[in-house]
């Protein structure tokens, strides 16, 4: 795309990150190139800098400047998923409908990609589609984690699944084995966490 276009967001895709609102649009695009086009100002919002994790509400006008080529098709830089891949991220579907996806992510499975992180459930969601056939991430689990990971595979539906974790009106169970009998059986822990480790892995009190 070689030149500037100004598009209206969609009011169903209220709550979502301007860089995913992106990817959506152009996935081939990586996260790199365009944290750079945003950062320097080329993406605004009704005329304003924004950053990669600005939420939008509906309704702005998004300026989206020239935008680097897709890969040819068959090009070394395309990125496929395998087979193989396509046959494990559909293996871990618990429920699906039309605008709803849930996943049972296992423990050390990243929900997104990160520099030394190259497998993830992102990368995954393509066994779906790619642009807005491609499922949403609306919440995260911890790498290390397991559990249910909910998304919207509608930007309607992914709003609305935002704004329900946004508000906290999607209730979470999370569940711990430990060792022995705990006295007292029931309570409270306040603790503050700080992530240690390499990558910053590891959460800690």
């Amino acid at each position: 795309m070689r030149e500037v276009r100004n598009m209206v967001v969609d009011p169903a895709e209220g709550g979502v990150r301007l860089d995913r609102w992106f990817r959506r649009r152009w996935p081939h695009l990586t996260q790199g190139q365009l944290h750079k086009l945003i950062r320097s100002g080329q993406v605004r919002i009704d005329g304003a800098r924004a950053k990669p994790d600005t939420r939008l509400e509906g309704g702005e006008t998004v300026r989206v400047p020239p935008l680097p080529d897709a890969p040819a098709k068959g090009d070394s830089k395309t990125i496929e998923l395998h087979p193989r891949d396509v046959a494990y991220v559909k293996g871990l579907v618990i429920y699906e409908d039309e605008e709803v996806l849930v996943l049972n992510k296992p423990s050390g499975l990243a929900v997104q990609g990160g520099t030394k992180t190259k497998n993830h459930v992102d990368r995954l969601l393509g066994a779906w589609g790619e642009g807005l056939q491609r499922p949403r991430l609306v919440h995260r689990l911890d790498r290390d984690t397991s559990g249910v990971l909910v998304l919207g595979k509608t930007p309607s539906a992914a709003a609305k699944l935002a704004g329900a974790f946004a508000r906290r009106k999607a209730q979470k169970t999370y569940w711990a084995l430990v060792m022995g009998n705990p006295r007292p059986t029931e309570g409270v822990m306040e603790l503050p966490l700080v992530k240690r480790g390499v990558g910053d892995r590891e959460m800690i009190v």
